[in-house]
């Protein structure tokens, strides 16, 4: 671990700190950490250039399953501590106005926003870092409190987009400016720029725009004129019955489906639920390639763990035929079955 440690190789220490993590070894990830610190290399690359690559494993092995939800939860706490002791190496002093960075009501993946935290804070801004989940209408009455420059906001899941556009406008209208940025956005931007909100793809391009005040202030206006229709409101509103009625098909046309424990029954439940919820999404901001490409992300985790592909096939169709008479929803469905290997199909 000491020759590790004494590295200034991002690139060499990187396979160490992943068995850090691999291992739950938060005192070895810390070491190595501060030895490279102590080596000479900037807080801000171990954070963007080890951290943060090691935290996106870390995402891609529970993906495969190559790691449980416990391994993955352990790890991120061992990286949290990681971000913290860099930031007390660091310490370093304010010169700039208060930013306020925060996860949107309901997302908890609350790492990347705080690496976005510390990036602005080693380059002179004043931080307020408020954690994953918070509601608007409290991130409004902090704003209103203490006088921020910027608010950035995080959003990992395309699933919270209604949430985040109404949490943009809530800070929009205490003339606090926003910035977002998260896969929930989409990984070039696009649903920022449907909701009409400056994105940036990562902590350096974050820190750009909120220095420039006028690109900060001159995000062109949403384009969601077509949710005058109702459609994604209607659609939200039916939530509970179409998961009711999708529940009831799958026992109906899969005997197992009969058999299964509580805690079976909560996770379809749960998965229902969620496919119902990104087709909101899709819905809300008119893109149903943001249905399909969950689609297949989901396929694919069904995959790594032995679960057919063709289990997504049946709730898709229930969900298709009850929506029929949702124009919107029912293209969104439509790109999702066709995101489907064809033998799923």
């Amino acid at each position: 671990m000491t020759t590790a440690a004494a590295t200034t190789d991002l690139g060499n220490a990187y396979s160490g700190y992943l068995d850090c993590l691999a291992d739950a070894d938060e005192y070895a990830a810390t070491e190595m950490a501060i030895g490279l610190l102590g080596a000479g290399v900037p807080a801000e690359r171990v954070l963007l250039d080890l951290v943060a690559p090691a935290q996106a494993e870390v995402g891609e092995r529970w993906a495969r399953n190559e790691w449980s939800v416990a391994q993955e939860h352990a790890a991120t706490h061992i990286s949290e501590q990681v971000v913290a002791a860099v930031s007390a190496y660091a310490r370093p002093r304010p010169t700039g106005g208060r930013v306020v960075v925060a996860c949107m009501d309901g997302e908890w993946h609350a790492l990347p926003p705080r690496l976005v935290s510390e990036v602005l804070r080693l380059r002179g801004w004043q931080v307020t870092f408020l954690g994953a989940s918070v509601p608007a209408a409290h991130l409004v009455s902090y704003l209103h409190r203490y006088d921020a420059h910027a608010v950035a906001l995080a959003c990992a899941l395309p699933m919270r987009l209604p949430y985040a556009h109404r949490m943009i406008e809530a800070c929009r209208r205490s003339d606090v400016p926003v910035v977002v940025g998260g896969r929930g956005f989409g990984t070039d931007g696009r649903w920022a720029r449907r909701l009409g909100v400056p994105w940036a793809p990562d902590a350096p391009a974050a820190a750009e725009l909120i220095t420039d005040e006028r690109a900060l202030r001159g995000a062109s206006p949403a384009r969601l004129a077509h949710l005058a229709d109702d459609e994604y409101a209607s659609l939200v509103r039916r939530r509970g019955e179409l998961i009711d009625s999708a529940v009831a098909e799958l026992r109906d046309r899969v005997p197992a489906a009969r058999e299964y424990t509580a805690a079976q029954l909560d996770a379809t439940v749960s998965d229902l639920g969620h496919i119902v919820d990104f087709l909101a999404a899709a819905v809300y901001v008119d893109d149903a390639s943001l249905f399909a490409e969950f689609v297949e992300w989901l396929s694919g985790i069904l995959r790594s763990r032995g679960v057919p592909t063709g289990a997504v096939v049946l709730p898709l169709e229930h969900y298709a035929a009850a929506l029929r008479d949702f124009p919107r929803a029912a293209r969104a469905l439509a790109l999702g079955c066709a995101a489907l290997p064809a033998a799923a199909r």
